[in-house]
């Protein structure tokens, strides 16, 4: 299945080929080529601030792993529903839907899912 890699920090220089190989041959030996995966690479800053949202745990981490298809399909579709967060009116809007949307699956599944443009405008 497919694999993703993105990386969105500067400090640390990733060849995306040579790493993409490396998880390939992982993937294989675990026997986990069926399964999506995506892996992005962030910054100390932005490490923090995922793990304090989704484990109230407000230092970086080396990894976080987790099903992130939840929150990233509700986001995409308010997006689609014409929730955008280009102002902070109109992303206290798209929050308060997204919220609401992932404290019920929340609810539903045992989870503890947060929007991730939960501070984009200090919120």
């Amino acid at each position: 299945m497919s694999l993703v890699i993105r990386n969105l920090q500067r400090v640390i220089p990733i060849r995306r080929a040579p790493l993409r190989s490396k998880i390939e041959i992982v993937r294989r030996i675990l026997g986990v080529q069926k399964f999506d995966l995506g892996i992005i690479c962030v910054d100390n800053k932005n490490i923090r601030h995922i793990n304090r949202i989704y484990r109230d745990r407000n230092v970086p981490t080396d990894v976080l792993s987790f099903p992130f298809h939840e929150v990233t399909a509700t986001h995409g579709l308010c997006h689609l529903l014409g929730f955008t967060h280009s102002t902070e009116a109109e992303w206290l809007q798209m929050f308060q839907k997204e919220k609401a949307v992932l404290d019920e699956l929340s609810r539903r599944t045992g989870t503890r899912l947060q929007p991730l443009t939960r501070d984009l405008f200090g919120g």
